[in-house]
């Protein structure tokens, strides 16, 4: 399934940070709370989490529709939050590519991989940007949109009730920040080696896996059977009440959040010497040697 000739990664002098590659603190044993704790603030509220929690915030606040009308299943919201996911994939992965490979505002520093995006007849179009963006939007976009709808209705309807305690500012901040994270991560994990079965690999996850050099827009470059499995995470919140400020969170780590970390770069640099983290040569081999770093 690997194609050497189409990846010129790390063993032709590519960039690669140091090694061995060691995981976060949170998932040592004994435990070291010291470090997890440091690693929750420095490594994963700073910069992304944090920057989708403001989103997330500012959404709930004046744009998301109000519950008197997602009460009911109409086209007109829902059209608006589908309007709004396809804006928030352009700003992201939109964006992140505009920046770091069309611009290419620093070259290939901390590029892990020194080709840029391919063109080949496995693509759509023979383009593995357009390929990329159409799934995204198009197969990725709805699948976003339609399980944030139903989430948003379920609650906003009575079908899930949602007690007072749902809302105390302290489990919100918690529940938007490290239970979607923790959730997102094992709920992928499980699908991610679902998809590595043989038979649903190759009706499905083979296409997002085409992108052996992966681009901001690869992240969530999907068939639409993984879309339908990968974006479920959002039916947790059916069984364990939550704060529309975590749904949305749900969706900015699900929808946009993979963009960063299949940029193709270790680190983005935004003024001056002020960089910030993006991808991992973790993740960035697994696009490589598809059987390892799940």
């Amino acid at each position: 399934m690997v194609d050497p000739e189409a990846y010129a990664g790390t063993a032709n002098g590519d960039y690669e940070p140091p090694v061995p590659i060691r995981t976060p603190p949170i998932w040592a044993w004994p435990p070291r709370p010291v470090a997890a704790l440091r690693w929750f603030v420095g490594s994963l509220l700073y910069p992304w989490v944090g920057f989708y929690l403001v989103l997330s915030i500012v959404i709930w606040r004046w744009l998301l529709p109000s519950e008197e009308t997602m009460a009911t299943l109409r086209a007109g919201w829902i059209l608006q939050i589908w309007i709004r996911n396809l804006a928030l994939l352009l700003l992201v992965a939109g964006g992140l590519h505009w920046s770091l490979h069309m611009r290419r505002r620093q070259d290939r520093d901390f590029k892990f991989n020194g080709r840029w995006p391919a063109e080949s007849r496995k693509f759509l179009w023979r383009s593995q940007v357009r390929d990329n963006m159409f799934w995204t939007l198009v197969s990725g976009g709805f699948f976003w949109t339609a399980y944030e709808s139903l989430t948003h209705w379920a609650y906003a309807s009575g079908l899930v009730g949602r007690p007072d305690w749902a809302s105390n500012p302290v489990y919100v901040f918690l529940m938007a920040t490290l239970g979607v994270v923790l959730w997102s991560t094992a709920h992928f994990w499980a699908n991610h080696r679902l998809l590595h079965w043989r038979p649903l690999y190759r009706i499905a996850h083979e296409l997002h896996h085409r992108n052996v050099n992966p681009g901001p827009w690869s992240g969530i470059s999907m068939h639409p059977l993984e879309h339908l499995i990968y974006f479920s995470s959002f039916l947790l919140w059916w069984v364990v009440p939550v704060h529309p400020i975590v749904i949305l969170m749900c969706g900015m780590y699900q929808g946009p959040g993979p963009a960063p970390s299949h940029s193709g770069f270790e680190r983005v640099r935004l003024v001056g010497r002020w960089e910030i983290p993006a991808g991992d040569l973790f993740h960035q081999l697994h696009h490589r040697y598809f059987e390892v770093n799940y």
